[in-house]
């Protein structure tokens, strides 16, 4: 079976690079499956979690949290803001940044609170939380 190399990359350090089968994503238009040899693209990426799919191997998720994917014929990066492994993340610290969010969501009738911000926060948080509890 054919394979394409998986780059994710943050601005602090590459997350993952390995030869895969196949990934799937979350774009802001929906759900993307990429093969070996797929027609190039760039898309935006939601907060959300990737499936790496390896010949032999258990799927693996990898937290992605927003950013862009490059599909080529034969590579496909990942530029997230922010990405984690199952094993790097702190679940207690993505619990109390999911109370926090949820708080301030609640609290949003008072002028300094940024809703967008806390929205995104949210998010992450239940990413980080989903991925780390499917591995």
């Amino acid at each position: 079976m054919s394979t394409f190399l998986l780059e994710i990359v943050t601005p602090e350090r590459k997350v993952f690079a390995e030869q895969v089968n196949m990934i799937v994503a979350k774009g802001v238009q929906g759900e993307l499956g990429i093969l070996p040899n797929h027609i190039p693209l760039v898309t935006p990426l939601k907060i959300a979690s990737v499936t790496v799919k390896q010949q032999g191997a258990k799927d693996q998720l990898v937290a992605v949290n927003g950013g862009f994917m490059e599909v080529r014929k034969d590579k496909v990066v990942i530029l997230a803001e922010s990405a984690e492994l199952p094993e790097q993340i702190d679940v207690e610290r993505a619990r109390a940044a999911k109370e926090r969010a949820e708080q301030r969501l609640k609290d949003n009738k008072q002028a300094n609170v940024d809703f967008k911000r806390a929205e995104t926060s949210l998010q992450r948080a239940l990413n980080r939380i989903d991925v780390s509890g499917r591995k």
